[in-house]
């Protein structure tokens, strides 16, 4: 059986970490029975009116577990983490929902979540079939936890930031190595060939697979024949507790 846990809105200006380490953090707690599958970070609009710290994203984990276990331990976890960890000046929100339980509903939610200001009362009408936990400040961040649900439902967008041995890749491989890790290589040059399992990757230190047709693909862009390249790079840290700083929203119920 395969839960999707979304986590948003859990750190201040002075917080050394995001959401996304929070949720890795997170996923080493997991006990006998529960496996993670994958973390997959969402980006949400940085609005004016719209409060958030630095980038504005929430986060989904993907557990597998096994059908005769409850989610029960699950979501006490996940919340006990949250809201021990997060920062005292967040509104963390919690969304927890079996693969079958995360409505078409849901995933609009998601897709508008990333383009328009939504209220927690929409997030709350539509989580009646599954979990949605506010766990303080204003609440406000069920909105992204579902968001961060629905989208990963969807399939089509986010980045993996944690999936089997994503971390522990070399800077330079093959793109069979890639495959052998469970995540695909797509060519997004404008007249792209198709990459070849014996093809080399270099310059991979730093690689996030995309959510793609609910699967990891690594974006690619050629740097030479038969030799390719990550298209996405590390950006440059505007960081926790660097300057970030969090947004006033201007309305209640905003996230």
């Amino acid at each position: 059986m395969l839960i999707y846990l979304g986590f948003d809105d859990t750190d201040d200006h002075d917080s050394p970490i995001g959401t996304g380490r929070l949720v890795r953090e997170f996923a080493k707690l997991l006990p006998e029975g529960y496996a993670l599958r994958g973390i997959v970070r969402h980006q949400l609009p940085r609005l004016r009116d719209i409060p958030f710290t630095s980038n504005n994203s929430s986060a989904c984990a993907l557990i597998d577990m096994s059908a005769d276990l409850s989610t029960d331990p699950l979501l006490e976890l996940a919340a006990s983490h949250l809201t021990t960890h997060c920062a005292p000046g967040s509104d963390p929100g919690l969304c927890m929902a079996r693969e079958d339980a995360v409505t078409p509903g849901m995933v609009e939610f998601g897709k508008q979540a990333t383009a328009a200001k939504l209220t927690q009362g929409e997030a709350i009408d539509l989580a009646l079939p599954i979990e949605l936990l506010g766990l303080g400040g204003t609440n406000d961040g069920i909105i992204g936890a579902l968001a961060a649900v629905g989208l990963t439902r969807f399939g089509w967008c986010g980045r993996f930031i944690e999936y089997g041995k994503l971390r522990d890749l070399p800077d330079a491989m093959t793109v069979g190595d890639l495959f052998a890790a469970g995540i695909d290589v797509v060519s997004v040059d404008r007249d792209p060939l198709v990459p070849r399992p014996g093809d080399a990757v270099e310059n991979a230190a730093w690689i996030r697979p995309s959510l793609w047709g609910g699967k990891p693909v690594l974006q690619v862009r050629a740097a030479g024949f038969g030799v390719w390249e990550p298209a996405h790079g590390k950006r440059p840290k505007a960081g926790h507790g660097q300057g970030a700083r969090k947004r006033a929203a201007t309305a209640p119920g905003i996230a």
